[in-house]
């Protein structure tokens, strides 16, 4: 099994790096991740982080592509899904669902391939 060394502890992953254990999450890994990823997290980024993080924390499921889209819609009080779509494209380039979940220390959205 995969895993990285982080603050002197070994991080368990899966193949496709996601953390094994939830709990092992915090904010230093996530920007770890988020560098193994290619992101520079801002402030929109740990809006999205945190919203993830309460979605599965409440359902235990990281949300679709289209739950994404309905709040960064929200939150950025854009209208039109295309937009939103782009600008999470924009935060995530290599896919925002998958992305975001990664970072959050949230495992693998179903439905992403």
């Amino acid at each position: 099994m995969p895993s990285f060394e982080f603050n002197g502890k070994t991080i368990e992953t899966d193949d496709e790096g996601y953390l094994q254990n939830l709990d092992n999450w915090n904010k230093e890994i996530a920007g770890y991740l988020a560098k193994t990823e290619g992101v520079t997290l801002t402030e929109k980024h740990w809006q999205l982080i945190e919203w993830i993080r309460a979605y599965f924390q409440q359902f235990q499921v990281a949300p679709a592509i289209k739950s994404l889209v309905k709040e960064i819609g929200k939150l950025e009080n854009i209208q039109d899904k295309k937009e939103a779509n782009k600008f999470l494209y924009d935060l995530f380039p290599e896919g925002p669902a998958k992305q975001l979940a990664k970072i959050a220390g949230l495992p693998k959205p179903t439905g992403c391939v």
